[in-house]
């Protein structure tokens, strides 16, 4: 049996960074930091910050996230010799989000935000980029409804890790 690495060796910082520009703009800011509790299961969490611009209007988003991540297949190549040092992934995540009332059309309650919760599940694949680095993309669906149009279907980010 091997012993387990260190738990600096274990830690991963990392996340996604989203840029759409034209008639609409959507500049999205995901960091994370995580760690991994066995060799297939992670767990990290971040802030998120997301500034959105129509021809409507415009508004900040912001709050965080929490994620599990399992590895199903940690390199496909041990199944399939084909040179694809692949890894296929489940996870799931909490997101808790600030949105500003009147842009999403709520008037319920007091002052002009309101939090927004929602539970999203997929899957992805996980490329490795080096040692300790790797490139993932994940395919996520909205699991308790998508009140406010938030989440597009699926949700498809592109995130990296090291």
């Amino acid at each position: 049996s091997t012993a387990k690495p260190p738990f600096s060796q274990r830690l991963f910082f990392g996340g996604s960074f989203g840029l759409q520009l034209g008639s609409i703009t959507n500049i999205d800011l995901a960091p994370v930091a995580g760690v991994w509790l066995l060799p297939r299961v992670a767990v990290g969490a971040g802030p998120s910050f997301q500034y959105y611009k129509d021809p409507f209007g415009h508004t900040i988003i912001y709050g965080g996230r929490a994620f599990l991540k399992l590895s199903i297949i940690q390199d496909l190549n041990n199944i399939l010799p084909l040179g694809l040092n692949m890894g296929i992934f489940a996870t799931g995540e909490y997101e808790g989000l600030s949105l500003e009332k009147e842009f999403f059309g709520s008037t319920s309650g007091g002052g002009s935000r309101l939090y927004y919760g929602s539970f999203l599940a997929g899957a992805g694949i996980s490329q490795p980029t080096g040692a300790r680095s790797s490139m993932n993309i994940a395919f996520l669906w909205c699991i308790t409804g998508n009140d406010y149009g938030i989440y597009d279907t699926p949700e498809i980010r592109v995130e990296f890790y090291f």
